[in-house]
């Protein structure tokens, strides 16, 4: 499947009558596929390399030293997590990756768990991650603006809640499988926490979405950001936006020797926002679909389901 494509220039640098153009083809892809795809957004190939290149020099280290970055009790929201401990909702199979995760840049100056520093590891791959971080947060909060004014409320109406957001950035590695695993794929079956979710073009493929009940693959230009709806906006819109379920799957034979790495970002809002279902959102043909809740009190609830609390 081609994701629909827009250019997010159409919103920074557009014309008033540009910018409604893209928040309703954004809006549109959302609310039919809950997925949709981004180019013109700053974050170029020198960037995805260079990144790219620090993260699998970091994974290529043997497994004492990766784990030396594990921070305990941060239940994989800071630091290395290693195989076994991550799993989809409702599964028992632990999903075959391992990851690094870091939270927002300023975050010992607001009182949050610090990130893990890794350059005594591997040179340099602190400010290449800070950079990063600080792009992509960048053009989360552009788009959430543009979803904003596609549902009908202030286009600053997330502003607030994202600047003292707990959003995440996380390196993904799917290691080689010169074998067929006996049990476990690279991420079963799931729907992302967050309110929105941003990846770059992936060192393989293999992500998958659901659509009108088949799995079908996703392909997207390397340049493109691909970015989808999760249930905290599902929430949000009572359902409106839709949180697509999706996975990333094992390779084919002739492709397990390639490992795979991927490098979502995860938007979340600060903990006290509340992700209740928006009034104009329910009606009699869509009643509210979802409880109140806070979105802090929400991703507690689901890290308990994945296992990472």
């Amino acid at each position: 499947m081609q994701l629909p494509t827009l250019s997010l220039q159409k919103w920074t640098h557009g014309s008033p009558e540009e910018q409604i153009a893209f928040s309703e083809e954004l809006g549109s892809a959302f609310r039919s596929l809950g997925f949709a795809a981004i180019e013109d957004h700053g974050f170029g190939s020198a960037d995805r390399e260079q990144l790219y290149a620090s993260v699998q020099q970091f994974f290529n280290l043997d497994e004492a030293a990766k784990r030396a970055f594990i921070l305990e009790g941060a239940k994989g929201q800071r630091g290395f997590t290693p195989f076994g401990v991550e799993h989809a909702k409702g599964e028992t199979s632990a999903d075959l990756k391992e990851f690094f995760q870091w939270g927002p840049m300023n975050a010992e100056e607001r009182g949050l768990r610090a990130n893990v520093n890794v350059n005594s590891a591997v040179e340099g791959m602190d400010e290449v991650v800070r950079a990063a971080y600080l792009k992509l947060e960048a053009i989360g909060n552009e788009l959430m603006k543009a979803v904003a004014l596609h549902i009908g409320v202030n286009r600053e109406y997330f502003s607030e809640p994202l600047a003292g957001g707990h959003s995440i950035f996380r390196a993904i590695h799917y290691p080689a499988q010169p074998e067929l695993p006996e049990d476990g794929i690279r991420a079963a079956a799931h729907e992302d926490i967050n309110l929105i979710t941003l990846l770059m073009g992936a060192s393989a493929e293999g992500l998958e979405v659901i659509s009108e009940g088949k799995w079908v693959p996703i392909h997207v230009t390397n340049d493109a950001l691909v970015i989808n709806v999760g249930d905290m906006l599902q929430r949000l819109t009572n359902g409106v936006l839709s949180s697509t379920t999706h996975r990333v799957v094992n390779p084919t034979a002739e492709k397990r020797h390639l490992p795979r790495f991927s490098m979502p970002f995860f938007v979340h809002p600060k903990e006290d926002m509340p992700l209740n279902c928006l009034e104009h959102c329910i009606s009699a043909d869509r009643p509210k679909a979802f409880s109140d809740i806070t979105a802090g009190a929400y991703l507690h609830e689901r890290l308990v389901e994945i296992g990472l609390a």
